[in-house]
């Protein structure tokens, strides 16, 4: 066999092919008991982390907050919240990542405050007209005594996204008045773009938290930021995009670069160089990019991977399309199947094929019941396709528990979710509660060794999914991320792959310049290995060995060394 030894990454360019493991605090670790996941709580699992073999790991907010939506309401953007730790906690955690040689990225929420925002409360206390509220989005509203919302805009979690604010001051004191926008919960006021003073303390907040030691940015709803609000409010009865010349009147508006491109400039003040990655859901790939290039954030998540059924043609066409954008944009590509904001990728792959998002909510309504899920199947599918995905050329965002299998917790009594959506839709949908679950690390230990009582209830079928039950169990799921996630450093190359043709319609074949191949059969029945693959080059396989009768097993990927 080959070696392949890569050559060293330099250090502007650690980004590119990095695997970045997301961990949202809140439910990671618990080090204070009060089973609220904390800074302290990250510090102590570093070694686990770096046993893994991540490159960097992505920090869910970890700010003030009164948790409307579990954290993106932001009370202070250069702080931490006194339930996870102190600023102190944060350097600390800072310092230990570094010394074991991972990045930390920080998720920053520029589209909205919170209402508990210095900012937010000020403008509450100030007139109509006022500075304090040009800061935000406030309207009077329609109707003979402005009884109505300024448009017809409705919010992402349910409801309207307008709420109407009572006066404190002046002759209205008292009264119903002005009316404020939020494109999501009504903690959340959007906060104005258009206002000099929004982007220039915006910038300040990247250098504090740059200064800090931070290596990048995750920017939340990235595309969300500018908004037509010229009078009248044209209409938008519905949040999808569904024109791609950046006119938009919410989302992904022309002018939002030239905010990105003000933070280039600040984050290249830095050496080397901060990165940022932009969650932009947008549906068209030639804008996509524009949030990638190097003048702008320099990365933007795709989702395509993430949204699509688990199949060969798909899986390739998808992969082929977004390599060519990461060459134009001159990022590159970025990969992803889970995150805080969606059903776990172990649980959507074991429900039917052509299950989509609004049968995957009546699942999550039914406790997991309707349709009826085949967990073996999808942890056996979220493994191929993990496989699959590491292989490729581009940066790899994992999202915490999924290393240990975990499946989406639908079952949790409706009393414990907190999700706004649950709430703002009248609970006909259940939201995002089932992927947050605090993670199990002892199955032997009080609260799966967590912490103190977790926040969110842990399902009793954690337990076998705990980390102390795969640690050292040949073929557990934590045991393939670890092989996985070493080997591909030795994979990584030139940010290219070529496609192989496959005899089967169900295999999906590539090979990378260095050598290295990868190999899925996303059916379900074996197929026989194609020609020039020789068994005994396999180093990494995402289930059973193949047998040396030269099949490959249904919805399994192989690693074949050089």
């Amino acid at each position: 066999m080959n070696s392949h030894v890569p050559a060293p990454v330099p250090a502007a360019q650690w980004w590119r092919q990095a695997a970045v493991y997301q961990i949202y605090p809140r439910s990671f670790a618990d080090a204070t008991g009060d089973g609220l996941g904390d800074l302290p709580g990250v510090t102590s699992r570093m070694g686990y982390l770096a046993e893994l073999g991540i490159d960097a790991i992505w920090l869910s907010p970890f700010y003030p907050s009164a948790l409307a939506d579990g954290g993106y309401d932001v009370d202070d953007y250069r702080n931490v919240d006194e339930r996870l730790g102190t600023l102190e906690d944060f350097d600390a955690m800072i310092a230990a990542a570094h010394a074991a040689n991972i990045k930390v990225i920080a998720d920053v929420v520029p589209n909205h405050s919170s209402n508990r925002h210095q900012w937010f409360t000020a403008a509450l206390a100030s007139a109509p007209g006022s500075p304090e509220r040009a800061r935000y989005h406030f309207r009077d509203g329609l109707g003979e005594n402005g009884e109505l919302p300024p448009s017809d805009w409705p919010s992402h979690f349910g409801g309207p996204a307008w709420t109407r604010i009572t006066e404190t001051t002046g002759e209205n004191a008292g009264a119903p008045g002005q009316w404020y926008l939020h494109l999501f919960a009504p903690e959340q006021p959007d906060l104005n773009w258009d206002n000099p003073e929004i982007r220039e303390d915006f910038h300040t907040t990247l250098r504090f938290w740059a200064d800090r030691g931070v290596d990048g940015f995750r920017v939340d709803v990235a595309h969300a930021l500018v908004k037509d609000m010229a009078h009248p409010l044209r209409s938008k009865p519905s949040l999808e995009i569904l024109v791609d010349d950046g006119t938009d009147v919410l989302f992904d508006r022309d002018e939002v670069h030239e905010i990105y491109a003000g933070w280039r400039s600040v984050l290249n003040e830095y050496d080397p160089p901060r990165i940022a990655v932009a969650e932009a859901w947008v549906p068209f790939t030639n804008r996509r990019l524009r949030y990638a290039r190097p003048t702008g954030l320099g990365q933007a998540f795709n989702f395509d991977l993430l949204q699509a059924p688990f199949a060969a043609t798909e899986f390739r066409e998808i992969v082929a399309r977004c390599l060519e954008e990461a060459e134009v944009s001159g990022a590159s590509s970025t990969w992803v199947f889970s995150n805080h904001d969606v059903v776990r990728h172990a649980s959507r792959y074991s429900l039917p094929d052509g299950t989509d998002a609004a049968a995957q909510d009546a699942w999550l309504l039914s406790g997991g019941r309707e349709p009826v899920a085949d967990p073996a199947r999808g942890l056996r599918r979220a493994r191929a396709a993990t496989l699959f995905m590491l292989g490729l050329p581009g940066s790899a965002y994992l999202y915490q528990g999924e290393e240990l299998g975990l499946f989406e917790a639908a079952d949790l009594p409706l009393d414990s979710l907190q999700d706004p959506t649950w709430f703002r839709t009248g609970k006909t949908l259940k939201g995002r509660d089932g992927c947050r679950v605090p993670l199990p690390w002892n199955a032997q230990e009080e609260h799966l060794g967590f912490g103190g009582p977790p926040w969110l209830p842990q399902p009793a079928w954690f337990a076998e999914h705990a980390v102390s039950a795969q640690d050292a169990a040949e073929g557990s799921t934590l045991q393939f991320y670890r092989s996985a996630l070493a080997w591909r450093r030795k994979l990584q190359t030139t940010e290219s792959l070529h496609w192989v043709s496959a005899p089967d319609a169900a295999l999906a074949h590539y090979r990378r310049p260095n050598g290295w191949e990868v190999l899925t059969n996303f059916g379900t029945a074996p197929t026989d290995l194609p020609d020039g693959l020789d068994p005994a080059r396999i180093v990494v396989t995402s289930g059973a060995l193949p047998v040396l009768s030269g099949l490959v097993p249904g919805e399994t990927t192989l690693w074949f060394a050089p």
